[in-house]
């Protein structure tokens, strides 16, 4: 069996377009982790959040997660994270992770306080909000409905 070199070629070619669509999607997509000072924050849940995920203040991604361990005294998840050295948060700073929608990836979302001093490099964000699920939603609403709804029967 001959091959043709122009098949060849032509191979090559599509190869180095390919390459050069993946560089430009790799650097468009704004998926690179941002470096920056290292704080951390302690969850009861984390709901899936991961190593990678956003950090994001009203929307805009402003850090990343970089790992997460287990408190082993209070069996917290401490999560670590990278803030852009450009964002100075404040110490009262609250954390909270939440999802991008019914089946989007977790994000740490924070809620920049008023203090005047700023959370340093390797500090702890000390207000946080646990990650609750859609379970653990539908969960509340079937409780407060059935409670009201006895405390109705009680009455009558």
């Amino acid at each position: 069996m001959k091959r043709n070199p122009i098949e060849t070629i032509l191979g090559a070619f599509v190869l180095l377009i390919a390459g050069i669509f993946l560089a430009f999607a790799y650097t468009s997509a704004d998926i690179q982790a941002i470096t920056g000072y290292k704080i951390s924050a302690n969850f009861l849940k984390v709901g899936g959040l991961e190593t990678g995920s956003d950090v994001r203040i009203s929307g805009v991604r402003v850090g990343t997660v970089t790992n997460q361990t287990l408190d082993p005294k209070t069996f917290q998840a401490t999560v670590n994270m990278s803030i852009s050295d450009e964002v100075k948060l404040p110490q009262d700073t609250e954390a909270a992770i939440v999802s991008e929608g019914l089946l989007g990836g977790k994000y740490v979302n924070l809620i920049p306080g008023r203090a005047q001093q700023s959370l340093a490099d390797g500090g702890v964000i000390p207000k946080t909000r646990d990650f609750q699920s859609v379970e653990d939603l539908v969960g509340e609403i079937i409780f407060i409905a059935t409670s009201k709804a006895d405390d109705k029967a009680a009455q009558e």
